[in-house]
């Protein structure tokens, strides 16, 4: 029982309705399941990973990053232009893509399209993802 006397449940992370970084890095045949649209997968969340750097590049790989390069790092002061923000003034127009942003960055990692010869592998001994 936790200090609130709430109950913590916590996902198998071999499920397929909340993947993340564990089967981005370690299950090939889940990752090409899921880029083919054959999971019933709710959200990807990219843990198991270094840092915020390759999160972005994998999720960017992988067509599930959706933020404008403008917005990255920058607060909503910075992105609304300064001076004092009115209240009710949206970052979805300035930040947010309707499509995802797609780029390739490492070949031996899951990505929406082939990325082989697309820059360098990532993993020691990785071989291209298709």
């Amino acid at each position: 029982s936790s200090l609130f006397g709430l109950n913590v449940k916590i996902f198998s992370r071999d499920t397929e309705y909340f993947p993340g970084g564990w089967q981005f890095h370690q299950r090939k045949d889940f990752m090409k399941r899921l880029i083919q649209g054959e999971t019933d997968s709710y959200i990807f969340h990219m843990s198991w990973t270094e840092n915020k750097d390759n999160k972005l590049l994998f999720l960017r790989q992988l067509g599930q990053w959706f933020v404008e390069e403008r917005c990255v790092g920058k607060n909503a002061d910075e992105i609304l232009g300064g001076g004092e923000i009115q209240e009710g003034a949206s970052l979805v127009e300035p930040c947010c893509a309707t499509e995802a942003l797609i780029s390739c960055h490492y070949p031996d990692k899951p990505c929406v399209h082939s990325c082989q010869g697309k820059g360098e592998n990532i993993d020691k001994h990785g071989r291209s993802f298709w």
